[in-house]
């Protein structure tokens, strides 16, 4: 075989981690899927959707206190709020890894935003600053363990974070599962 037939035998036979897809489309889908699970979780509890009642519309402006007859944002319920938001950063750190700091806390808060605003229109609870807050340090969190694992890691970072990023994401999606199928049947 001469060189160049080597060459092109060579590329077409590439892994796909070679070319980008282990890298980028995986993460990207993982990505879609968390999104759409992290609006879902926020807004509905991963309950069906519902719009409620006005009585349910609440703004808290003052961080971690009681407003509107809504209690103070509770020790468990902000640290889920920070876990929740942990994976954006993986997810944006693997994929944008040249996104400056500054620009991805911007992102992770207009995203809370977005969300809080969302519970307000639909009236599903109080839209709560603390929840921006503690979100955008969950997505600082994420961002930063990327970090650490490029330190260790080097080059292998995206395709190690990837294959975890998977395996949570499996884990993540059968306990939606069990959860969706613990829900009450109503008769018909």
């Amino acid at each position: 075989m001469s060189a160049p037939e080597s060459v092109l035998a060579e590329r077409s036979i590439r892994r796909p981690s070679d070319n980008g897809w282990w890298t980028r489309r995986i993460p990207a889908a993982l990505f879609a899927a968390y999104l759409a699970l992290l609006f879902w979780t926020v807004l509905w509890k991963l309950h069906e959707p519902y719009v409620g009642g006005d009585w349910m519309r609440a703004v808290k402006l003052v961080p971690f206190a009681a407003a509107d007859g809504f209690g103070a944002s509770a020790p468990f319920e902000v640290a889920m709020n920070v876990v929740i938001f942990v994976p954006f950063g993986v997810y944006l750190g693997i994929l944008v890894p040249s996104l400056r700091v500054a620009a991805s806390a911007s992102l992770f808060a207009a995203t809370s935003v977005v969300l809080e605003v969302a519970q307000f229109v639909f009236a599903l609870g109080s839209s709560d600053v603390t929840d921006v807050i503690v979100n955008t340090a969950g997505g600082l969190v994420g961002l930063g363990l990327v970090a650490l694992a490029r330190r260790g890691l080097h080059a292998r970072t995206a395709a190690v974070v990837t294959r975890i990023c998977l395996v949570a994401s499996v884990v993540v999606a059968g306990a939606v599962a069990v959860h969706i199928a613990s829900f009450p049947r109503l008769p018909m």
